[in-house]
């Protein structure tokens, strides 16, 4: 595999989907419909990485970050030279989140990607061991510039847990690398339901393309690996 350009790290987007391409249903209710086999799958990619990447959308659902527990992939991480948990990382243009999340109670390292005026309540607390606000002219999350910071961090791999907006951005400044997608067999619907990537879209012409790695099928679920095509 070629190196990934900037100096930042490499990117993983872990998703688990309907088989008509929906990431929750209707009423964004954190997903249920992956296997044990899929759980599994996400906590292997989890461990391998260096840091988790999610929306605040994502954490406010499920209220906890998605932490590795099996005994063998921790002492994996700690062979490799890791820290037991890779950092948690939640974004949030607009800093607004609870602080007596449970999320704030996990042993994890907890960190924060936002704007300047979003890390502004957060700065003299202590629920973040990294705050990263950086910006582009507009007030958006400049992601150029904070991968390249989290990448002196120790930040080599990083895993994206979404959500679609998230994906969108990083997909919109070339900063998605490879993706691993469950396809699950439902159905869900809805021409709002979430999907993996979301914002403003592309025309063909314009599109991410992606080179299929691998294709593995488990009982009546699809696990694919791709990469980003440049």
């Amino acid at each position: 595999m070629g190196e990934t350009p900037l100096q930042r790290p490499m990117t993983t987007v872990v998703l688990a989907m309907s088989a008509d391409g929906k990431i929750a249903d209707a009423q964004h209710a954190p997903p249920e419909f992956g296997s044990a086999e899929d759980y599994a799958h996400l906590e292997r990619q989890v461990a391998a990485a260096d840091g988790i990447l999610f929306g605040s959308a994502t954490l406010k659902a499920g209220e906890t970050a998605m932490r590795v527990v099996t005994p063998e992939l921790i002492d994996a991480r700690l062979q490799r030279g890791q820290p037991e948990q890779p950092a948690q990382i939640v974004c949030t243009r607009s800093g607004d989140l609870d602080p007596n999340l449970r999320f704030f109670q996990q042993a994890v390292p907890h960190w924060l990607v936002t704007t300047q005026s979003g890390g502004q309540p957060w700065q003299e607390k202590s629920h973040f061991e990294q705050i990263f606000t950086h910006e582009t002219p507009s007030q958006s999350i400049d992601w150029v510039t904070t991968l390249g910071a989290m990448a002196p961090l120790g930040i080599c791999k990083l895993a994206v847990l979404g959500g679609g907006q998230i994906v969108a951005a990083l997909l919109a400044e070339d900063l998605i690398d490879e993706l691993h997608l469950t396809v699950c067999p439902l159905l869900l619907g809805g021409t709002a339901t979430p999907t993996p990537v979301a914002g403003n879209g592309w025309l063909q012409q314009e599109a991410p393309w992606l080179e299929l790695l691998s294709v593995k099928q488990i009982e009546s679920e699809l696990f694919l690996h791709y990469r980003r095509r440049r």
